[in-house]
């Protein structure tokens, strides 16, 4: 080869490399095209990244699986991409896209598990927000390890799963998300709390059923230590409690409750019923917040026996029977 052949191979080649560099660099920092909303991506367990640029291309997330593919090899090579749920914004470039799956930066999906429910709820719940199926997470809820320790009486997880908001990945493992909620419960009921709950003789599991049943009896935060003192109050004298939500609780657990609690209901037999059993119903009704713990544990300094609702959301409250039926016929026509 003559030196003016190789010097112009050698110009073809530098051109070449000159080339595939500019167009490397301008797909490397190129946007994506044409993304008006954040695109959710998903990697599925096992799939390598060359089936992963085939797919963020026609997410419309990538302009080239051929110079992501390259990046990849250049710069994050060996590690491969990690299975779970993206979520990416509009102008996120090839290196965040690899970044973010090399990574496993995966998307959390915020889920608020509202004060009130019962466990099978918070397991519709759960799947409705795509985090772990209801028939996945009953039977986890309905094992005790997790509460054992402080609770040895519980049957499952009712009332412990706490309400709070989580950020849980899509499809997650059941045991760890009720390790999650339970653990946030743990958070709440600390020391101090046990330290309260201790002082006035009752157990951690005694306080959380009396919270979930003024859970039930009320939204209002300044009703909350009235009704507590008014359970208060019957448990001391052995007084029914007389609490509508426990049969509602009963009769859910049964699949029986239509929406509309009846007369005749309140003679179903249920150690649930506490128009029938004096004293605490066997367990918890539903998950109740912090406020309603706290109210459990720190009654209102008053005598009432009785309220009935108002029917705007507030209550009427009473010291005796006589005044009760008054504040019935007034406010229950």
């Amino acid at each position: 080869m003559t030196r003016k052949a190789l010097g112009l191979l050698l110009l073809a080649v530098n051109i070449l490399f000159f080339w595939l560099a500019s167009w490397f660099a301008f797909e490397c920092q190129a946007r994506p095209v044409n993304l008006r909303e954040p695109v959710f991506f998903e990697v599925t367990k096992g799939k390598g990244m060359r089936a992963v640029s085939r797919g963020l291309a026609q997410a419309g997330l990538i302009r080239s699986p051929g110079a992501f593919l390259a990046a990849y090899s250049l710069f994050y090579h060996p590690r491969g991409p990690k299975a779970g749920e993206y979520r990416f914004e509009s102008l996120v470039r090839m290196s965040g896209l690899l970044q973010a799956l090399t990574e496993g930066r995966v998307y959390l999906h915020p889920v608020t598990v509202p004060e009130g429910l019962m466990g099978r709820e918070i397991a519709s719940l759960l799947e409705e927000k795509g985090v772990v199926s209801a028939g996945d997470f009953l039977p986890v809820f309905n094992r005790t390890e997790l509460v054992s320790s402080w609770d040895p009486q519980a049957a499952d997880l009712e009332g412990y799963l706490f309400p709070e908001t989580y950020h849980f990945t899509k499809s997650s493992d059941p045991d760890e998300v009720a390790a999650r909620m339970v653990g946030q419960f743990q958070s709440v009921f600390g020391a101090g709390l046990r330290r309260r709950a201790e002082e006035m003789g009752w157990t951690v599991r005694e306080v959380v059923i009396l919270a979930s049943l003024i859970e039930k009896e009320t939204s209002r935060p300044e009703e909350r230590e009235l009704v507590s003192a008014v359970f208060h109050n019957r448990l001391r004298i052995g007084m029914k409690l007389d609490c509508d939500p426990t049969i509602i609780y009963a009769l859910k657990r049964e699949g029986a409750f239509d929406g509309d609690l009846k007369y005749r209901d309140m003679r179903l037999d249920s150690p649930y019923n506490t128009y029938i059993y004096r004293g605490l119903p066997p367990g918890p009704i539903c998950s109740p917040g912090r406020a309603s713990i706290e109210a459990a544990l720190s009654p209102a300094p008053e005598p009432f026996l009785f309220f009935v609702s108002k029917n705007d959301g507030s209550h009427h409250f009473s010291l005796n029977y006589r005044e009760h039926r008054e504040a019935v016929r007034r406010y229950q026509k």
